[in-house]
């Protein structure tokens, strides 16, 4: 996925989470994959702060 702005990322986002669309009508109004609006989706709903520093030692 390419690096797109985190404003860019939120108004994907908003977009679908405000309701009366599609993933596929995001993606095609954004100009993304529908993959990607997934992703977004998925990872807004993730808390912040969930993953730590899961290097091993």
């Amino acid at each position: 996925m390419p690096a797109y702005s985190l404003d860019f990322r939120k108004k994907i986002v908003t977009a679908y989470e405000a309701g009366n669309t599609s993933i596929r009508e995001v993606a095609k109004r954004f100009m993304v994959t529908k993959r990607t609006v997934q992703r977004l989706i998925w990872l807004s709903n993730i808390p912040t702060g969930h993953y730590g520093n899961t290097a091993k030692k």
